[in-house]
C-alpha cells in the first residue's frame, strides 16, 4: 500500500510539472495569462465533473451546510494559486515561480503559530529560517533582487494561497468526497475569474495553431492544452489524493516537492528555461527549509500536562 502511494504521488508531482511550461505555449499564441488560467480551470473542471458524474456521482453532492466553505476554496485554493502563479511565470523563470509557491509550508508554520496559537516543535522554526535564507540566495538578494520586483510578489502570493489550499485542506470531514471538492474548485474558480479573464474574448484561433516560446521548442497550442487539462490537472490532481490518502501528509508533501525540480527539468526541455548555480543551490535549501517546515507541522508536540489538583481542604 505505501509503495502503491509513493508511486502515485512521484507521478502525481510530474504531471503538476507540467502547467507552466504548457500555459506558456498558450501564451505565447497570444492568450493572456488570466484567459490560460480560466480555459485550464473551466477545461478541467468539465471533465473532472463528467467523469465523475458517471463513475462516482456520489462524490459531486455538497452538504448546504458546506457551501460557504466550497466557496472559499474556488477562491483562495484553486483560482488565487492558478491566476497568481500563471501571472507570475509570465515574468519569472518556471522553475523560481514554483519555489516561491513552495513556501507555503513555511507560511503555514506561521499561520498555526501566530493564529491558531499552537507550539511547534524547533524543527519547524529552524525550516523557516532555512527556506528564507534560501530564498535569498535565489534571488541574489545581495546583489539588489535581481529578479522582477513583481513577478517575485506574484510568486510569494501564490504561495500564501496555496498555504490556505494545506489549511483547508487540514479542515473538512467524511462528508466531503475530496475529489468532489476539486472538481467543484475548478468550476467554482472558473465563475469567479470569468469576469477578469473575459472568456467571450478569448481568441479560441490560437488553439489552431503551433506556438514557439523564446528559445523553446514548437508545440501545437491544442495539444499543449489537452497536456495541461488532462496530464498537468486531472491526472494530477487525481493522483494527488489518491496518494494522501496511502501516506502520511509529510511524505505526501515531501514527494510533491518534486514538482519543482520536475518543473525546472520540463522548463528546460521544453521552453529553454535554465537555472543558474545560485537558483540550483538557492532551490535546493530553499525546498529543505520548506520540507523540514512542514515535516514539524505534522509531529506537533504534546500539549503540557494540566496540573493535578490540589487535595480538598477538610
Amino acid at each position: 500500500m505505501r509503495s502503491v502511494g509513493l508511486a502515485l504521488a512521484f507521478v502525481s508531482a510530474w504531471c503538476f510539472a507540467f502547467s507552466g511550461p504548457m500555459a506558456k505555449y498558450l501564451i505565447a499564441a497570444g492568450l493572456e495569462p488570466m484567459e490560460a488560467v480560466w480555459t485550464r480551470m473551466a477545461g478541467a473542471g468539465l471533465l473532472l465533473v463528467a467523469v465523475l458524474a458517471v463513475v462516482r456521482p456520489r462524490a459531486l453532492r455538497i452538504p448546504r451546510s458546506r457551501l460557504p466553505f466550497f466557496g472559499l476554496y474556488a477562491i483562495m485554493a484553486v483560482a488565487g494559486v492558478q491566476a497568481l502563479y500563471f501571472v507570475a511565470i509570465t515574468r519569472l523563470p518556471v522553475g523560481i515561480a514554483l519555489l516561491l509557491e513552495f513556501m507555503a509550508p513555511v507560511m503555514v508554520v506561521a499561520w498555526v503559530r501566530l493564529v491558531r496559537k499552537v507550539r511547534l516543535a524547533r524543527a519547524a522554526y529552524l525550516g523557516a529560517v532555512v527556506a528564507v535564507v534560501g530564498l535569498g540566495i535565489v534571488v541574489e538578494a545581495w546583489q539588489g533582487m535581481r529578479l522582477d520586483a513583481l513577478g517575485l510578489a506574484l510568486g510569494l502570493l501564490a504561495g500564501a494561497c496555496c498555504a490556505g489550499y494545506f489549511l483547508m485542506n487540514d479542515s473538512f470531514g467524511d462528508d466531503i468526497d475530496p475529489l468532489g471538492l476539486v472538481a467543484w474548485g475548478m468550476i467554482g474558480a472558473a465563475v469567479v475569474l470569468a469576469p477578469f479573464s473575459r472568456p467571450w474574448d478569448i481568441p479560441w484561433e490560437a488553439f489552431t495553431v503551433s506556438a514557439t516560446p523564446e528559445g523553446g521548442q514548437t508545440l501545437p497550442v491544442l495539444g499543449a492544452y489537452l497536456w495541461m487539462v488532462v496530464v498537468a490537472t486531472v491526472l494530477g490532481y487525481t493522483l494527488g489524493v489518491n496518494a494522501v490518502r496511502r501516506l502520511s501528509a509529510a511524505v505526501g508533501a515531501t514527494v510533491a516537492s518534486l514538482e519543482v525540480i520536475a518543473g525546472a527539468i520540463v522548463a528546460w526541455v521544453l521552453v529553454g528555461e535554465t537555472l543558474g548555480l545560485f537558483q540550483i543551490v538557492g532551490g535546493l535549501i530553499v525546498l529543505s527549509g520548506a520540507l523540514l517546515a512542514q515535516t514539524a507541522t505534522t509531529t506537533l508536540p504534546e500539549p503540557d500536562p494540566l496540573p493535578e489538583p490540589l487535595p480538598a481542604q477538610s
